[in-house]
């Protein structure tokens, strides 16, 4: 009898040892958050330089899915312009803005032939994303039809200036939660999240208080050590000289729109004469 409670008290100590490892396991992968599902940062995720290629690896402990292949795609995107490349927007300029400043490929189809080397926000957000594909669907070649390779195009045939609400990067392009427009509407490749559930990886459209529209890379929520509240991201803007990592304070911000990839094979299958909704109303952030 006496053997039996020595036993049971073993197997008790034992199993409050592992569901002691387990929470410290949890607490050392997540970073801490608050009693929800905010996902906060701590000053050692961000690197020191808004140009580095450090995105999957400071970041894939807090992500999964096809949000990895983001953050390897944005480390692809952005070791072409460690210095940020530059940022321009001038579509009645000479030569017109430049989406992205190298040439794009995805499956080994040319995308765009850059006419700057210069970026813009949404341009870098849409090179992520079809960075992204190239990881994700390998054999994507043998399987994308012609019209559909045509409406990823971020160009005219002739290499003239790819409008607004035209095809697959004309939504992205467009004013407003171009992403969601063209992710979720438009291609289905996507779904809508809440800023409360966003993980590093996701796009995001963010709605200034000033008016004007931001399309970026989401990579987590930052509370500073003066208890100020911000957003990190990835894209291309005039802070960081183009390409680049930006921790911008929430009171600057009205609303957002994050969606995420999760159904990379509708690429293969989408309606390219799909019309969308303009008027999907975005989300505050209540952190």
């Amino acid at each position: 009898m006496h053997s039996n409670r020595k036993n049971i008290a073993a197997i008790f100590l034992i199993i409050f040892i592992l569901v002691l490892s387990l929470e410290n396991f949890s607490q050392s992968k997540f970073p801490k958050t608050s009693k929800h599902k905010w996902l906060l940062l701590s000053e050692k995720d961000l690197s020191k330089d808004a140009q580095n290629l450090n995105h999957l690896k400071n970041f894939k402990k807090y992500a999964k899915g096809y949000n990895l292949a983001v953050l390897r795609a944005i480390d692809s995107v952005q070791a072409h312009a460690m210095n940020g490349g530059g940022y321009f927007i001038g579509k009645d300029s000479t030569p017109t803005e430049s989406p992205i400043g190298y040439e794009l490929k995805l499956f080994g189809h040319s995308l765009i032939n850059p006419p700057r080397t210069t970026s813009y926000c949404s341009g870098s957000s849409y090179t992520a994303l079809m960075t992204s594909l190239n990881y994700i669907l390998p054999d994507g070649s043998k399987k994308i039809s012609k019209d559909r390779l045509e409406a990823v195009r971020m160009q005219e045939p002739d290499g003239g200036r790819r409008e607004d609400w035209v095809k697959f990067w004309g939504i992205w392009n467009a004013d407003g939660f171009g992403s969601q427009y063209a992710l979720v509407q438009y291609s289905k490749m996507g779904k809508n999240i809440k800023p409360i559930d966003a993980m590093p990886g996701d796009f995001m459209n963010i709605s200034w208080k000033t008016g004007i529209g931001h399309s970026v890379v989401f990579l987590g929520w930052y509370i500073d050590k003066d208890g100020t509240k911000n957003v990190v991201y990835w894209s291309s803007q005039k802070g960081t000289n183009g390409m680049g990592d930006q921790v911008v304070p929430l009171s600057r911000i009205k609303e957002v729109k994050i969606v995420r990839l999760t159904n990379p094979k509708n690429l293969f299958k989408f309606n390219i004469n799909q019309s969308v909704d303009k008027k999907v109303p975005g989300d505050k952030i209540n952190l």
